[in-house]
Parts: structure tokens; C-alpha cells; sequence
């Protein structure tokens, strides 16, 4: 279910239209001291762990990696890097077309936002902090669910390349649920048997155009994922991701070609909280523009999700209740939305 947003009788104006204009960035944008004080320590930077796919010891690394940092890298993903030069080659080539044509695919419809399409933020509240960045959002799994009226033909290339990015995303992210789930000492298809074969995944395309108030302005606020397990694909030339880390804000490195992994709500849920859903974030610089594709994997709205049974015992009691993947969802987005988080609702 799409969050509640307000009516809208024109296009909002899109963030790469305000820097190109070279537009300081209006109020709605401007985050509170309080989130980011202007006096807080730079950021350390760190590589991300890496995870060996396939090895004898991926379990184990995959364990220590989600308990310490909730993601972490793979490079040996079994995509080429030339495929994925070519994936970002074709969102940098979508969102570099002129706005008539980018309209064509908006998330506004009959003066409605919604989730899918192509745009920026929706407003719930008075007082709402916008982020800087533009997204071409796309339901891309279960195939047969598709709105292919929302898919660009601009470039002409992007629909097949997002298929196939799509079938090996979706065959990576059961190897790794595998895994994780070994790693608990569940068995192998607890999570997989959850999500079924046409469990759901949403691509997110994400711009995030150069700012002139860097220190004031989030591409993408602090948050977690409201899904199982997210992956996700860094521009290959500027930092941005950082994850708050044993209290501190870090700004992730990684291999050119890597993916990033990362757990959501669902898996800290799922896991009774063995695993934390981290805290992230996207920053903004005043000379560089950046790109990324995030593909979020959840389980089907009507599922019924809770902490598996056998990590529920004396010395680690329930810490989440039973709930509806959609009832999560619902009340996921109205509160990322308003920079808040939707798990402790999910606690007993």
C-alpha cells in the first residue's frame, strides 16, 4: 500500500532541475542541527566486509558480517563488470534526458503520487524533510506484475538489461538467504520458503545531482530498509553510502564491481533481532553528481512474518511480534518519510 500524500495539481519541480538551475536548495530540504549537528566529527571511512560467495566459510563470514556492520560486500556476484558498467550506463543515460521525456514515466498520476514511476518525494506532513536526489521506482518482480507503462523505452536498452539484472539479482538473493539462514543454524529455505518464487522486488534508480549546501542537505536521510534484504549497486567513482557503526557515521568503501548487500526491518524481525537492520544514510557533495541502483527484496504483502521459533528461548525471549508484511509496510513509508522508524512498533 502507497503511503498517504497530498494532492497535486502541477509536477513538482525535480532536484536535478534546482542544480542544474543552480538553485540553492529550498527549506523542505535543509535538515534539523539536530540530525546532523554542523559540528560533528567527519565521518571515518572504512571498507565494507567481504563476503565469499560459494566458499567453505561464507556462512561464517556472512554471520560476522551482519552482526557488525547488518551489510556487506560480494564480488564474486557472477555478474560481469561490463554488465554492470552497462546497467549504470543506462540509468545515468535516463536520468541525463531532457524532462519532457522523463515526465512521460512520473510517480504522479491524475494529481497523485505514487509509488512507482519517476519523481521525487511525496508529502505527507507540513514540515517534511525532502531529500536531494530523483528516482525511477519499478516493481520488477513478480514478472507478470509488472507496469511496463511506467518502464522507460529511453534509453532503449534499459528494459532489458533491468530484466536481466533482475533474474540474477533474484537468483543471488537466494544464495545468500541460504546462507544467512545456515548461518542461524535454521534450515537453508527458511527464509526462501517464505518469500516463495514470486516473492517481491522493487528497483530503485537513484540521482543524486550536486549540491550547494553539502553539509546541510541528506541525498537520502538516515533510515533502514522496510525489506528482507537489499542489494545494491554503488556508482563506481564517488562515495555517499555510510552506515552508522557502533555509533559512529561511516562511509563505506568497496571494490569497483562489488554489490552491496544490506538486511532490512523484516530480517531483523524474522531473526528476532540476531541481526539489526542498519542505520544508513546518503550524503551530498557540491562538485560531484552520483548514481545508484538499490534492488529491495521483501515478502509478499499477505505473508505473516515473525521470529523464527527456533531462535525464541529463555535466554533470547520474542523481541518482535507476528504481523503482516503489508501492515509493516503501510506504516514503514509514513514514517521513513518523516525520518522516523517503523521497527520498534513491531517490538512486543
Amino acid at each position: 500500500m502507497n503511503p498517504p500524500v497530498k494532492s497535486v495539481s502541477t509536477e513538482p519541480k525535480t532536484v536535478q532541475a534546482r542544480a542544474e538551475a543552480g538553485e540553492a536548495p529550498p527549506t523542505d530540504y535543509i535538515i534539523k542541527e539536530s540530525q546532523h549537528p554542523l559540528d560533528a566529527p567527519t565521518p571515518l571511512t572504512a571498507p565494507l566486509p567481504v563476503v565469499h560467495l560459494g566458499q567453505p566459510d561464507e556462512a561464517e563470514e556472512i554471520k560476522t558480517a551482519l552482526q557488525s556492520w547488518g551489510m556487506f560486500q560480494v564480488i564474486d556476484h557472477g555478474m560481469p563488470p561490463s554488465f554492470l558498467d552497462e546497467l549504470r550506463g543506462v540509468a545515468r543515460a535516463f536520468f541525463k534526458l531532457p524532462v519532457d521525456e522523463k515526465q512521460k514515466y512520473s510517480n504522479i498520476r491524475d494529481g497523485q503520487f505514487g509509488q512507482e514511476g519517476y519523481g521525487n518525494d511525496g508529502i505527507i506532513a507540513e514540515g517534511q524533510i525532502l531529500d536531494w536526489t530523483d528516482r525511477l521506482y519499478l516493481l520488477v518482480q513478480p514478472e507478470d506484475s509488472r507496469n511496463l507503462e511506467l518502464w522507460p523505452t529511453n534509453p532503449n536498452s534499459l528494459r532489458d538489461v533491468l530484466h536481466e539484472y533482475t533474474m540474477k539479482t533474484k537468483k543471488l538473493v537466494e544464495n545468500v538467504l541460504k546462507t544467512t539462514a545456515i548461518s542461524l543454524e535454521l534450515s537453508e529455505d527458511f527464509f526462501i520458503g517464505h518469500l516463495g518464487e514470486k516473492f517481491t522486488i522493487v528497483a530503485s534508480f537513484n540521482y543524486y545531482p550536486c549540491c550547494s549546501m553539502p553539509d546541510l542537505v541528506f541525498g537520502l536521510k538516515p533510515h533502514t530498509d522496510g525489506t528482507l534484504i537489499t542489494v545494491i549497486l554503488p556508482d563506481k567513482d564517488v562515495e555517499g553510502l555510510q552506515v552508522m557503526k557502533d555509533g559512529e557515521w561511516i562511509t563505506v568503501t568497496t571494490s569497483p564491481h562489488a554489490l552491496i548487500i544490506n538486511i532490512g526491518d523484516q530480517m531483523e524481525i524474522m531473526s528476532n533481532g540476531f541481526f539489526k537492520s542498519p542505520v544508513h544514510r546518503v550524503v551530498t557533495f557540491s562538485d560531484k553528481d552520483r548514481i545508484s541502483i538499490a534492488m529491495f527484496c521483501a515478502n509478499l504483502p499477505e505473508k505473516v512474518i515473525g521470529p523464527a521459533d527456533e531462535l525464541v528461548n529463555d535466554m533470547r525471549p520474542r523481541m518482535y511480534k507476528n504481523l503482516k508484511v503489508k501492515d509493516y509496510t503501510e506504516v514503514f513509508f509514513q514514517r521513513f518519510l518523516q525520518g522516523k522508524r517503523a521497527i520498534d512498533l513491531a517490538q512486543v
